[in-house]
């Protein structure tokens, strides 16, 4: 089983590296499940499934059967074990994927039924015996403090050279420990700088690589291709952490 998390500062790559991850996790035999559930909602092109799946939040009818009317009683814990095969795509290197979609929130966001089927469904895929799940998670740290992330394996912090960076994955590694996140590990995009791996590991976070600035990929990204589909550095570069992290994760399970 390998259950992980990929998030950071918005705009660092986190999405193209969460569909590549997932596409070559799927290559090494891997049952993968991505699940896009980022606001952005860009994790199909990064898979490079054309057309993505709806949004589970766009299922009203579904969610008011399962979790409760809009305004009413509802339950905590709505059934969710078949949502993957109803309302999910399969794309390339046989990856499957859904898509979250986000909750509409009025006032101080108190919890709904929505908000209730979501993270019963994120529940059952990370507990669940699956051979792969990938995340690809909103920008930020909001979703830390809605607790969707526990019981992942490994929670990935995708940083790129610059302090409002850093400072993001410090506020992750603060928050991650408030809801059991056990392992964290950061990687670097977009080049390096000498002073940013150091600074990661006094926080506590080790990094599992650096990933260079790669032309290759901003000519896929234009295309709407896969980086997978399209090789180079960036992708080279993303192969060897892969490996990094399927290391790291098997020396949790010895561990532990």
């Amino acid at each position: 089983m390998v259950k992980i998390a990929v998030t950071g500062k918005g705009g660092v790559g986190k999405t193209t590296l969460s569909g590549t991850l997932a596409r070559m996790l799927a290559r090494d035999g891997y049952d993968v499940l991505a699940i896009d559930a980022d606001a952005d909602m860009n994790l199909a092109s990064a898979l490079g499934i054309k057309n993505a799946p709806k949004p589970l939040t766009d299922y009203k009818d579904l969610i008011e059967e399962r979790a409760g009317e809009k305004g009413g009683m509802f339950k905590f814990n709505p059934k969710v074990d078949d949502v993957v095969n109803r309302f999910g795509v399969v794309g390339p290197d046989n990856v499957k994927m859904l898509v979250m979609g986000t909750v509409e929130r009025g006032g101080s966001g108190c919890m709904c039924p929505a908000s209730a089927f979501l993270k019963a469904f994120l529940r059952h895929v990370v507990l669940k015996d699956s051979s792969a799940v990938i995340l690809d998670m909103e920008a930020g740290i909001e979703h830390l403090g809605r607790g969707t992330t526990r019981g992942i394996d490994l929670m990935i912090i995708v940083v790129e050279p610059g302090m409002r960076s850093i400072e993001t994955a410090q506020r992750i590694k603060d928050l991650s420990e408030g809801i059991d996140i056990k392992h964290l590990a950061a990687i670097i995009n977009k080049g390096t700088s000498a002073n940013i791996k150091p600074k990661l590991e006094e926080m506590g976070i080790p990094v599992l690589g650096q990933i260079p600035y790669d032309p290759d990929l901003v000519e896929a990204d234009f295309n709407g291709l896969s980086p997978i589909d399209v090789g180079g550095k960036w992708v080279d570069s993303v192969t060897e952490i892969k490996n990094h992290i399927l290391e790291m994760i098997s020396g949790f399970e010895k561990k532990e």
